[in-house]
């Protein structure tokens, strides 16, 4: 388990950030990532600020916003704002450079920012962002990211899934994963019941080699499990 609060936590003013992994100048050998997942942070950014023009290399990019919006520019000439309910891809690849801001005047942003390490080094870089639609997340796991693009998920370069689902109070729901696979489980609101535990916003459970998880809400909740190698 990995809770909440033993994430490491920086407040720069514009940017509040909790890092469940290592991630720059946090550094806890203890938790450096899993399987192939590398980054897992929660982003709080003040409206108007945001991460100017930077690089990345061989990595795959996820984004998710819990609230507000983020407005992505990039080398490869895309411009695009990602809303709730939309997922972002970026393939870093050989090299590729973006910015994402909080375009709104008034109103903060919330999102998850997760880095899956690639099958492979190179490749071009890419970009990708779709809508999911959220009655597939309502009451039961939808893929948002998998690596066939399956029921419209985005295309990563690894053989790792991200499924979402979105319970009301009471509700039970389950997920298989292939025998001798990884989990990670997020829970990025409200708070489930599963493997004996309660899991709140903000933690993290690893699971090793479980084929079926299974979860009851305890409030209104919003679940991200990571099928990994």
């Amino acid at each position: 388990m990995r809770r909440a609060g033993d994430r490491g936590r920086f407040d720069f003013g514009w940017l509040d950030t909790r890092h469940t992994f290592s991630f720059g100048e946090y550094h806890d050998p203890a938790w450096s990532g899993f399987s192939v997942l590398r980054v897992l942070n929660e982003d709080r950014v003040l409206p108007g600020q945001g991460f100017g023009m930077h690089g990345h290399r061989d990595m795959e990019i996820l984004s998710w916003v819990l609230e507000g919006a983020i407005e992505h520019r990039d080398s490869l000439g895309n411009g695009e704002v990602l809303r709730p309910g939309e997922i972002q891809r970026m393939s870093a690849g050989t090299g590729i450079r973006h910015s994402e801001f909080n375009p709104s005047a008034d109103s903060p942003l919330h999102f998850l920012q997760i880095w899956i390490v690639p099958d492979a080094p190179g490749g071009a870089p890419a970009y990708e962002q779709r809508l999911v639609d959220p009655g597939r997340l309502d009451g039961t796991f939808a893929p948002v990211a998998s690596p066939d693009g399956r029921e419209g998920s985005v295309r990563i370069r690894q053989d790792a899934t991200l499924s979402i689902a979105r319970l009301k109070p009471g509700a039970d729901v389950s997920i298989g994963i292939g025998a001798a696979r990884n989990s990670w489980v997020q829970v990025s609101r409200g708070s489930v019941g599963t493997a004996g535990e309660v899991v709140s916003a903000g933690d993290g459970l690893a699971v090793r080699e479980e084929i079926r998880l299974d979860f009851r809400a305890l409030e209104d909740s919003e679940i991200l499990v990571f099928d990994l190698p």
